[in-house]
């Protein structure tokens, strides 16, 4: 077999632009010591070609004559993982799962494998952890010990020659970060190893149909660790969130080529492991008895659902030059942009205020809709008067003042009759024709109308 001479280039790890000399700053994403060296491995004549190889030669096809059989999913008995992944898991996929350390992404796969091992043949590689350290948590979390195949390496040729030998439906690999290919002259955890380790599993993926699972490990900052190009490899990737000292822990799909994005699932960490939750509108709504100042509900659209979540302002004067803006779980330049429209249409300054928001429950609210219900709660906050327990909230605000309509307004006024709200304020364009039984909507046009409402 025939190699040809390696090549080195300078990767960013945060973007993955390549450069052809090291330099201090990416000049792409501007980040600081990001750029590493990556050494190309030789190129040989020949691919790898592994047995059971299941792909198709490329042929030249017509659109209307491509076959659009439904692709068979691997239900994973778990609804809210279900739910993120678009239906199960599609054989010949890759999957990357990432998520802070005690976050509990080797127990929901160990979980979800153990479960799985009763009805298909199923392979865990664990290169962190030793199989006796499997094992225990297998036996404190009470799974299915019996079926589960275990294997405790790092080499990425060892693992394909097991499963290859094993033949697998379903492989899940933890984690990438410490799997390492021997022609790769670098550490285990490099760019060059992480990237050259992902592809050589994917190319397995795809010609054998086998479902592979990567674990990941994740930066500073909260974003998958190693090259970005890893993120354009895979089909799926999924991050798990959650602080530690919170119970519950909600898993969010970030790419899907096999389903919506944006999904949300919501698990609770117990002592028997991440159990799902499948009504989460009822835990991130056990408010307090008392009526507080700043509080009030609001429904956001989290992937193909309504979920109706408590947020919380607090406005206090400020003791220093530069007033504080801390918002948690939303994004705080918006919330300084929505303070200035607040100023300037609302007639409410908060210049010299401190002003925090907290969406409780630690769900991270990324659409608009939420801007309305951020508002009122910041004036209900500035003046001191409770919102009353059964309104809801939803709009987006725009810089003139107006509220501008959200998508799927009827599903959320829906979502919020079952919790028991009987008032809403929304924008008038999302107001139903015939209405909501047992509800009274109130549509508006302009903040200063919401206001008005209040």
């Amino acid at each position: 077999m025939a190699k040809g001479k390696n090549k080195t280039a300078y990767v960013c790890s945060d973007c993955g632009s390549e450069y052809s000399k090291w330099q201090g700053q990416c000049v792409d994403c501007h980040g600081w010591n990001t750029i590493t060296e990556f050494r190309m491995p030789a190129a040989s004549t020949a691919q790898v070609q592994f047995e059971g190889y299941s792909g198709n030669r490329s042929e030249v096809q017509q659109l209307d004559q491509i076959d659009l059989a439904k692709v068979p999913r691997i239900t994973t008995d778990t609804e809210e993982f279900d739910r993120v992944l678009g239906g199960g898991l599609v054989p010949g996929s890759v999957i990357l799962i990432g998520g802070h350390p005690g976050a509990g992404k080797s127990t929901l796969l160990l979980q979800t494998m153990c479960r799985l091992a009763q009805k298909l043949d199923a392979l865990y590689v664990t290169g962190e952890e030793s199989l006796q350290q499997v094992a225990l948590r297998a036996k404190r979390l009470q799974l299915p010990t019996d079926r589960l195949k275990l294997l405790s390496e790092t080499s990425v040729e060892a693992i394909c020659t097991a499963a290859q030998q094993h033949k697998p439906q379903l492989l899940v690999i933890d984690s990438i970060q410490v799997m390492h290919l021997a022609e790769i002259s670098s550490a285990p955890g490099s760019v060059s190893q992480v990237r050259e380790s992902a592809a050589y599993l994917t190319r397995f993926a795809k010609q054998t149909n086998t479902a592979v699972i990567l674990v990941g490990h994740v930066t500073k900052d909260g974003s998958l660790a190693g090259p970005k190009v890893l993120e354009h490899m895979i089909d799926c990737s999924i991050m798990l969130e959650g602080a530690n000292d919170s119970r519950f822990r909600t898993l969010r799909g970030i790419k899907n080529r096999f389903g919506a994005v944006n999904e949300l699932g919501v698990f609770a960490m117990l002592e028997s492991g991440l159990k799902e939750v499948k009504n989460p509108s009822a835990i991130f709504l056990s408010r307090a008895e008392e009526l507080a100042a700043g509080s009030l509900v609001m429904v956001v659209w989290e992937g193909t659902r309504p979920l109706l979540v408590e947020i919380q302002a607090l406005v206090d004067e400020s003791n220093f030059g530069h007033p504080r803006r801390v918002a948690v779980g939303l994004d705080q330049n918006r919330l300084s942009m929505l303070l200035a429209v607040l100023h300037r249409h609302g007639g409410l300054h908060t210049g010299d205020q401190d002003v925090f928001v907290n969406v409780v429950g630690g769900v991270k609210v990324l659409e608009t809709s939420a801007d309305l219900a951020l508002l009122l709660a910041v004036v209900s906050s500035f003046r001191d008067r409770p919102l009353p327990r059964d309104l809801i909230v939803f709009g987006e605000v725009g810089l003139s003042g107006e509220i501008r309509p959200v998508p799927s307004g009827q599903e959320r006024l829906q979502e919020a009759v079952k919790h028991g709200f009987k008032r809403a304020i929304v924008p008038k364009n999302n107001v139903p024709k015939e209405g909501v039984k047992g509800m009274e909507i109130v549509g508006v046009t302009k903040l200063s109308e919401a206001l008005a409402v209040l």
